[in-house]
């Protein structure tokens, strides 16, 4: 087997996340349809045009690898799987013991008392009997020119994301013995998807993944002990999960992984901590091409773990903050960079700086709109942060 290179172009010098604000007319067909008032064809009909719209933004500042802005999304960023799944029921409202305080986001729910969750939970066995994203990329390329097609990105819901929420309630012990058992079903849905994508002519996907930086949050690894769940043995569950979903993918498909601190409504955050705990794991056991950071606030901790970063492995620096409008610094976002590649080269893996500075790309730390409703940050301003990654690209590499 021949070593793992370096690929690029994808990922962009210049990239971004995937959603984008949505504007007010599809924010009100999407509540029109969600109560019954137009039907499906008049909802898409607005998604097209606000999707149409929307990649002619991202092609006029600059941005290659370009999404739909995850405007065909229901409400959140991890949409796309287990409402798609057989064998996951939908449940609205959550009994409250369903959710597991340790983790982050829950917790930061039952602060702020925010109502009417929902969820799905594992109630059969899981098999895919139809196409989670797909449908969306077929829909995209219409909007697109046949050679941008092996450019654009499509993102994916975590395999993990109802397991960590739900624990013990994941899933039933009738229907499965163990984890093993729950996503080794999940991992074949999610290879199939994969390949139909691949046949598609999809070459570039990126897994939504805040859960994984929760494992650098201190609060989430008290509550797990207080609880006698063993962390580390269940963060080598989920490693080998998406190890698993990965399989046999194609070798010119670039995969990519992005980790945040949460997004919420308003840029809301849940957890904080550097990436130092899980950075062995995370950057040399995990099977993906690139990684996608948030790195816009210090909560996100130093570059320091970026030591760990395998020389055939990109890390997309999220510098850009979405949360607020202020235009973040170019000569400071350049000397981020460097510094990057300067902590990057002095790691264990022998290489020189400028080698490293080609193993760095550059994005805003998160999209403008996980949650549907969007961050502060208004069209104009949104653009302006997308031209500023553009433009300091440029400024350190010559290219976007």
């Amino acid at each position: 087997m021949s070593a793992p290179t370096l690929k690029l172009n994808p990922p962009f010098r210049a990239e971004q996340i995937g959603s984008l604000k949505r504007p007010q007319e599809l924010l009100e067909k999407r509540k029109e349809y969600d109560n019954g008032k137009c039907s499906r064809e008049e909802l898409k009909a607005v998604e097209d045009e606000a999707i149409r719209k929307i990649v002619q933004v991202q092609r006029e500042v600059g941005i290659k690898g370009i999404t739909d802005g995850e405007f065909r999304s229901r409400h959140m960023f991890y949409d796309g799987v287990f409402d798609n799944l057989d064998g996951m029921k939908h449940v609205k409202p959550v009994p409250p013991e369903m959710f597991m305080d340790y983790v982050p986001d829950v917790a930061a729910f039952k602060e702020h008392n925010f109502k009417g969750a929902d969820t799905y939970i594992c109630v059969s066995k899981l098999k895919r009997t139809k196409q989670f994203y797909v449908p969306q990329f077929e829909a995209l390329k219409a909007f697109t020119a046949p050679e941008e097609h092996k450019n654009l990105k499509i993102t994916m819901a975590a395999p993990e994301w109802f397991h960590l929420r739900h624990g013990e309630y994941a899933y039933p012990k009738d229907v499965y013995k163990n984890d093993d058992e729950y996503f080794a079903d999940i991992a074949v849905a999610y290879q199939a998807e994969i390949q139909d994508l691949y046949a598609a002519g999809c070459r570039n996907i990126q897994i939504d993944d805040p859960l994984l930086a929760y494992f650098c949050a201190e609060s989430m690894i008290k509550g797990m002990e207080e609880r006698g769940i063993d962390h580390m043995a269940l963060l080598d569950t989920y490693i080998k999960a998406y190890n698993d979903c990965l399989k046999d993918r194609p070798a010119d498909m670039n995969v990519g992984l992005h980790l945040c601190r949460g997004n919420f409504r308003n840029g809301l955050h849940f957890s904080e901590g550097g990436y130092d705990r899980i950075a062995i794991k995370l950057f040399q056991e995990i099977n993906v091409d690139c990684y996608y950071l948030e790195y816009d606030t210090p909560r996100a901790g130093t570059f320091e773990p970026l030591k760990h970063l395998p020389a055939h492995k990109v890390v997309v620096l999220g510098l850009i903050s979405t949360k607020f409008p202020r235009l973040e610094d170019v000569d400071d976002l350049v000397k981020r960079v460097h510094n990057a590649a300067n902590i990057i080269a002095s790691g264990g893996q022998a290489r020189s700086v400028d080698a490293a500075l080609n193993q760095i790309c550059i994005s805003p730390q998160c999209g403008f709109a996980s949650h549907s409703e969007g961050n502060l940050v208004d069209d104009d301003a949104m653009r302006e942060k997308l031209s500023l990654v553009v433009r300091t690209a440029k400024t350190i590499w010559g290219e976007n």
